[in-house]
């Protein structure tokens, strides 16, 4: 049954907008239909520029809007940010016990997907409304700040009722891995070929016509991508693909039937990619409401204040407000390699935040995504699986896992902290977190192909998948 917490959003249910479940078979062609209409809708919102904003106004946000799928100045100005941030904060609390949910009651779940939504809704309203407070599109009218602001609240309903078509079936797989995949092949594919700022259309032409030089063509000059960045963007691609496949595999036999035996996997890449998710928005959140509250505050010069000194101290320049101090500073990553070269003390501090956030993370979400070693062996002794030579028993179970996962968890996370950090000092197109995000998608997206069309093909093989 829900709990008090979820039972306040029953009446929510009858207001909220909702995509149905369909309720008839969706076959294979007609979900890759409506998961391509979705992808084009995205990308259309991802170009129209929101009524009543200049074109000029800087982005302060660049490398994080990768992970949020979002574009600067047009609908997609705030991206699934809202969206990820709701169901995030509801999992942890779930997770963690402080809200009473079962998720494998019908009731609970449809109450826990009303909240998300009514969250989402909400957060979409408090981010478009700090946007517009904290001066990132510059004086407004009133009538043009309230034109902005619905225009946003409008754009997240749909991307919100975009990702529950697709999740509800009628697609394939979640809009949301979608659209960071889609924005993150874009933005790969923008720095590559882009006709005036390109690595090899734009700023090639201008390294023939002599108007950079042939370093600057090499190691990046300004807005322009670098080899080097092209290089490293395939690198990190490479390293990643292999490390997705490595992995300790435990031997297990099944109770039921004496002598069939297997193996269970644990991924190096334990937790996957969201430990480096969950410290990029925690940094984006300590850069964004440091410059609100330096806005609010009268745009204090640099170093006038003690309390920016220490939380983030910003400078307005012609090209745009700028960090130049406090935790702000050292947790936004610098620009390629000159900004590694101009401020090492920064870069090392980002990276060593960077790498400790992802280790916590990790460990928090062993328990909270219920993938602890106890949660795991009461799953296996479910499944009538013990571990060869112990007697079976959930407590031998849980001591042999012990041994792994939570070693396996905080290296992973080191270990795409280390990815994410280094690879975009290095330049690397789309982020070296939207890279690793990309990577773990398309895997996602390949065994839902697979396992589709082996159904499409094999109806029988239905029952298999529990479909």
């Amino acid at each position: 049954m829900a709990g008090r917490f979820l039972s306040f959003f029953k009446p929510f249910a009858r207001i909220l907008p909702e995509i149905k479940v369909p309720e008839r078979k969706v076959g294979f062609n007609e979900k890759l239909f409506w998961t391509a209409i979705v992808l084009i809708i995205y990308l259309v919102m991802t170009e129209i520029p929101l009524y009543g904003i200049s074109p000029e106004a800087s982005d302060q946000f660049g490398a994080l809007r990768v992970i949020f799928a979002s574009n600067r100045g047009t609908l997609m100005e705030l991206g699934i940010g809202p969206i990820v941030t709701a169901g995030l904060i509801l999992q942890l609390l779930v997770g963690s016990a402080i809200i009473q949910a079962d998720m494998s009651d019908h009731q609970d779940r449809g109450l826990f997907t009303v909240a998300s939504k009514f969250f989402s809704i909400l957060l979409t309203g408090i981010q478009a409304g700090a946007y517009i407070i904290s001066g990132m599109y510059g004086s407004l009218p009133v009538t043009t700040t309230v034109i902005i602001f619905i225009q946003l609240i409008l754009a997240g309903i749909i991307v919100m009722l975009m990702d529950e078509l697709v999740q509800k079936g009628w697609g394939l797989g979640s809009g949301i891995s979608l659209f960071i995949m889609a924005g993150v092949a874009q933005n790969i594919l923008w720095q590559t070929f882009n006709p005036g700022t390109g690595l090899f259309i734009g700023s090639l032409s201008l390294l023939l016509n002599g108007q950079i030089t042939l370093a600057n063509w090499i190691l990046g000059a300004g807005v322009y991508p670098s080899l080097i960045g092209f290089i490293a963007t395939i690198g990190a691609f490479i390293v990643i693909i292999y490390l997705e496949g490595v992995r300790i595999e435990l031997p297990i036999t099944y109770a039921g039937y004496k002598g069939f035996r297997s193996k269970y996997p644990i991924k190096l890449l334990y937790v996957s990619n969201l430990p480096v998710i969950f410290a990029s928005a925690l940094f984006a959140n300590i850069y964004f409401f440091a410059q609100l509250l330096w806005s609010t505050m009268g745009q204090p010069p640099p170093g006038t204040s003690l309390l920016f000194q220490i939380i983030g101290d910003f400078n307005s320049t012609e090209t745009g407000v700028q960090v130049v101090g406090g935790l702000a500073y050292y947790v936004t990553a610098p620009s390629a390699l000159q900004g590694v070269a101009s401020d090492p003390l920064r870069s090392a501090v980002y990276l060593g935040i960077l790498v400790g956030f992802c280790a916590v993370f990790s460990m928090i979400w062993l328990e909270v995504g219920g993938l602890g070693p106890s949660k795991v062996a009461q799953q296996l002794m479910d499944s009538g699986m013990q571990i060869p030579g112990f007697r079976r028993s959930r407590r031998p179970i849980e001591a042999i896992l012990k041994r792994y996962i939570p070693v396996v968890a905080v290296l992973g996370g080191i270990i795409v902290g280390l990815i994410a950090g280094i690879s975009d000092y290095l330049g690397v197109f789309g982020t070296g977190t939207g890279i690793l995000l990309s990577v773990g998608i398309i895997y996602q997206y390949y065994e839902l192909l697979m396992r589709e069309r082996a159904a499409e093909m094999f109806p029988a093989f239905r029952r298999v998948l529990g479909e």
